[in-house]
């Protein structure tokens, strides 16, 4: 589609042109906090598209994925549903979600882990939440709670990962772990425990103890909000 010519046969300049440089001076300005959602995604999206209006685009992906994080997150095949949606635009949102991930995940290895809670949290949901599959991952912990290491154990379906519990001891044992956080994923949303998961951790629990192995915790998290096994005091 050629831009609407001026006269003397100069083509307008795009409205949108003066918009990116208006939207980057504001988050200059006031920073990250001062801009909506769909703004944010839109400055991820300059990057892939050069000459087309990418507000539409960016209200539609938060409309279809829920918020700017299940943007992020969403897989690349869902992604690609959105039309509009390429492979350069798919590269850019997901090194948008690695820098976040990463970023929350150094936060918590700078710090004890359970003087430092929220950024725990933080990085889980960063990292899992908004997963379309479960995973099961643990954080290992040193005897002063400083985390020695954070492995993404197993990865399942929609609704369940297998669990090995001697695996996920043996695993401690060997990076000389005194305590470990448990952690994983509800795609659904709710972070609820199930029966399952309750079993499951107490299985770990009971092959731990007699080792020296601690578990601190095993957090679940969804899109809703996250359920700690230890506040509910299930542990």
């Amino acid at each position: 589609m050629r831009e609407p010519a001026k006269a003397g046969g100069r083509a307008a300049t795009p409205h949108y042109h003066g918009h990116r440089e208006r939207l980057r001076g504001k988050l200059r300005d006031n920073g990250a906090g001062a801009l909506a959602d769909y703004e944010l995604l839109e400055l991820i999206l300059f990057r892939a598209v050069q000459r087309a209006d990418t507000k539409p685009l960016a209200k539609q992906l938060i409309a279809k994925f829920g918020s700017f994080a299940e943007v992020l997150a969403a897989p690349p095949a869902r992604l690609l549903e959105v039309d509009g949606i390429g492979e350069a635009i798919i590269t850019e949102l997901k090194i948008a979600a690695a820098a976040t991930e990463r970023m929350t995940r150094d936060i918590v290895r700078e710090k004890k882990v359970l003087s430092s809670w929220k950024n725990v949290l933080d990085y889980c949901r960063v990292s899992m939440a908004f997963a379309d599959r479960e995973h099961f991952r643990i954080l290992f912990l040193d005897k002063n709670n400083a985390l020695i290491a954070d492995e993404l154990q197993q990865s399942g379906t929609v609704d369940h990962t297998p669990v090995y519990p001697r695996e996920v001891v043996k695993r401690a044992l060997e990076l000389s772990a005194s305590a470990i956080i448990l952690v994983h994923n509800h795609p659904s949303g709710d972070p609820t425990p199930s029966s399952a998961d309750i079993a499951m951790t107490k299985k770990i629990v009971d092959i731990a103890a007699p080792l020296g192995v601690e578990i601190h915790d095993h957090i679940i998290v969804g899109r809703d909000g996250h359920a700690s096994m230890r506040g509910l005091q299930i542990l």
